[in-house]
């Protein structure tokens, strides 16, 4: 595989990865979740150079994880807000997250805790079967070729 062209391969991972597989393009995604929307803040909340910000943020809109909605005529300004496609990354920028907390805290404990509004208890994300509602494990999951897959077989796990 080639980096340049991950968005081409017939693996929903690698295609994946090609539009959010940088650091910066996971912290921006946070910050965004965050509900950061203005470009200096941005620049602000991560110390980020103006061109790379600039670079992942329109390539960002380009695959349509974001959209970009003016806030003011003069100077002309743009928020950044996620879109339906963007919204639905959440579960794996919460996954990481949850990763990082169990692996990679210290003693002070983790960073944020995260509330669901419906219940007001604190949790921890989970990945659950779409079918049975049962949670999933990596050791429970076999994997078979789906018809997107160049070849015909697949080794399963």
């Amino acid at each position: 595989m080639k980096w340049d062209t991950l968005e081409e391969e017939p693996c929903s991972l690698a295609r994946t990865v090609a539009v959010i597989g940088d650091r910066w393009t996971l912290l921006i995604l946070r910050e965004c979740f965050l509900r950061v929307r203005r470009f200096e803040a941005f620049q602000s909340s991560l110390q980020i150079t103006r061109h790379l910000l600039s670079e992942r943020l329109k390539k960002l809109v380009r695959f349509g994880i974001l959209r970009r909605v003016p806030y003011s005529e003069t100077p002309k300004r743009y928020e950044y807000i996620l879109t339906q496609k963007g919204l639905e990354l959440y579960p794996i920028i919460m996954a990481m997250v949850h990763w990082g907390d169990t692996h990679m805290g210290d003693e002070r404990g983790r960073p944020l805790l995260h509330e669901h509004k419906s219940c007001g208890k604190l949790f921890d994300p989970v990945m659950v079967c779409s079918e049975c509602g049962e949670v999933l494990h990596a050791k429970q999951v076999h994997v078979h070729a789906g018809p997107g897959r160049k070849e015909a077989s697949l080794e399963t796990t």
